[in-house]
């Protein structure tokens, strides 16, 4: 009988030939440091280079990576939840494939867990006296305008919904994850207010974060579909989408292979109830 590993590590991923390799090496030197089972998962959100295939040449190393291909490109949310309803860890987490937030910090996420949370998000606006935060100022001004967005529009009480480095108990990423439903950047608002009205008890940690070149965010563009976003997802909150299950794409029994690729075109679906 396969053993379930105690992590699962979603890595969503477009065109990111060039910032993932040291990213991954990264987390899975230390996932090996550590010695306990478990999986990274490498959604290719449709990329057009060599995502893929330098995913399928680190496996060979690394039997614990696996690849999801999407044959199109869906938007971060999509890619994320497709690697979260895979997964078979204890505890998941997704982290973004710019390694923007050094792996090691997982250790403070899991703190929260152990002192009680069912989700530990990863936050650049908390200060700490160990943490640094090496952003760029339009991004920051663009990000204090977005979070008062976030409170006026959808959930309040957090200072960061955005940070791409955040873990949840397998119970509560399964729940939360097959009911979203915006596909792009603001999956995140989503999940979080979900889990606010869930009753989920959600832990804010300050983390290291350094800005990464290459970023796949168009400023203006994003800036407009996350603002899109935000009226969907307060819409969807009056409505009380959020109150029942969504449904999602599971890839089932086959994608327990961890080197072989998983594409996903018209992919069975599962209800997953709350």
């Amino acid at each position: 009988m396969r053993v379930p590993p105690e992590l699962s590590v979603v890595v969503p991923a477009y065109n990111e030939e060039q910032r993932l390799e040291r990213m991954l090496r990264d987390a899975l030197s230390e996932l090996r440091r550590r010695g306990q089972p478990c999986e990274v998962i490498v959604v290719d959100d449709g990329s057009r280079d060599g995502t893929s295939a330098l995913v399928l040449r680190l496996a060979a190393d690394f039997p614990e990576l696996r690849l999801i291909r999407l044959p199109e490109n869906r938007g971060k949310g999509y890619a994320v939840r497709t690697g979260v309803v895979n997964a078979h860890g204890r505890h998941v987490v997704f982290a973004d494939a710019d390694g923007a937030t050094p792996f090691q910090e997982l250790e403070r996420l899991e703190r929260a867990l152990r002192d009680g949370a069912d989700v530990a998000i990863g936050s650049r606006a908390l200060a700490q006296a160990d943490v640094t935060v090496a952003a760029r100022l339009h991004r920051r001004v663009m990000g204090r305008v977005f979070h008062a967005l976030v409170s006026l529009l959808a959930v309040r009480g957090f200072r960061d919904t955005q940070c791409g480095f955040k873990l949840f108990r397998r119970a509560a990423a399964q729940d939360l994850f097959s009911r979203l439903r915006v596909p792009g950047f603001s999956f995140d608002v989503e999940v979080l207010l979900m889990a606010r009205r869930g009753g989920y008890r959600v832990a804010e940690v300050p983390v290291n974060w350094t800005h990464q070149p290459g970023s796949r965010v168009d400023l203006a563009r994003d800036s407009l579909r996350m603002l899109r976003d935000l009226f969907i997802i307060r819409s969807n909150a009056l409505r009380g989408k959020y109150d029942r299950p969504h449904v999602t794409p599971l890839l089932g029994d086959a994608a327990s292979s961890p080197a072989r690729v998983e594409r996903q075109s018209a992919p069975r679906t599962t209800v997953r109830a709350p």
